[in-house]
């Protein structure tokens, strides 16, 4: 069976603590042909001697790592973002074996791997912006650290043996998905659609089916101006009701046709 190759594949490591699992990282993704490494909030110096050290021949991956402050900064140029879990959280769906996504990964031109802190993993406002979330199965012992998480997923995800369909359109990015989230979040408060309280739980639902439809820039668009239509025609029929309430008031006006605006 034919490989497929995907060196377009960015790992990102966000808010690592310790340089030597950032070096160990790199190492692991220059095993398996990754070379886009990304940094979220570090909280250590990926240049410094030991992360160097462990990164062995992978030095130039620390070198040329890009650092941003947020995910959704570092995922708005890619097309696909598969967080990685070793639990179950409410309201997210279920971690799936690496080898069940491969195929996703492969299809997308600009996919993402996300790793959690070493401590923490990924929180679920991480895991919100992934469309797929992935689990490599252990033993009884569960705790892998950063470096062999790298490792086995991106394996799984550029080394491991499969035969996939090509690719048959681009999908948008995740900056543009987040950005009709967002619009649809808004356009959800202003319509009554949901409140404060049911909004997150909402809009998760509403991320499952839309990052399952792997909609196109084109129908992002198409769907946003959808969403400012509504918006516009809110405000219209506002701006019409405030223009009738004269009409409304008890007895004739002068000039009082008897009609009403609207």
């Amino acid at each position: 069976m034919a490989r497929v190759d995907t060196p377009s594949l960015a790992v990102v490591l966000v808010s690592p603590k310790h340089p030597g699992n950032v070096g160990s990282a790199a190492r692991a993704m220059l095993n398996m042909g990754a070379e886009d490494l990304r940094l979220v909030a570090p909280r250590c110096d990926h240049l410094c001697s030991e992360a160097r050290a462990l990164a062995v021949h992978a030095a130039h991956l620390l070198e040329g790592a890009r650092v941003y402050s947020t995910l959704h900064e570092a995922l708005a140029d890619r097309d696909l973002s598969v967080g990685t879990s070793a639990r179950l959280r409410s309201d997210l769906p279920a971690p799936r074996h690496p080898s069940l996504v491969r195929g996703l990964v492969r299809q997308a031109a600009a996919p993402a791997v996300v790793f959690g802190p070493e401590e923490t993993g990924l929180v679920n406002s991480d895991l919100e912006q992934c469309q797929v979330t992935v689990r490599v199965p252990t033993g009884d012992y569960a705790s892998l650290n950063l470096a062999q998480a790298v490792l086995l997923v991106c394996y799984e995800f550029l080394q491991a043996q499969d035969d996939v369909p090509a690719q048959t359109r681009p999908t948008a990015t995740r900056g543009e998905m987040e950005g009709l989230y967002g619009h649809l979040l808004s356009t959800m408060h202003l319509t009554g659609y949901t409140d404060a309280v049911r909004a997150r739980h909402t809009l998760r639902l509403w991320r499952t089916m839309l990052d399952r439809a792997a909609m196109s820039s084109a129908e992002t668009r198409l769907f946003r101006g959808l969403l400012r239509q509504v918006r516009w025609k809110l405000g219209d029929v506002a701006e019409r009701g405030a223009a009738a309430l004269p009409d409304q008031t008890p007895g004739p006006q002068a000039g009082d046709t008897g009609e009403s605006s609207a």
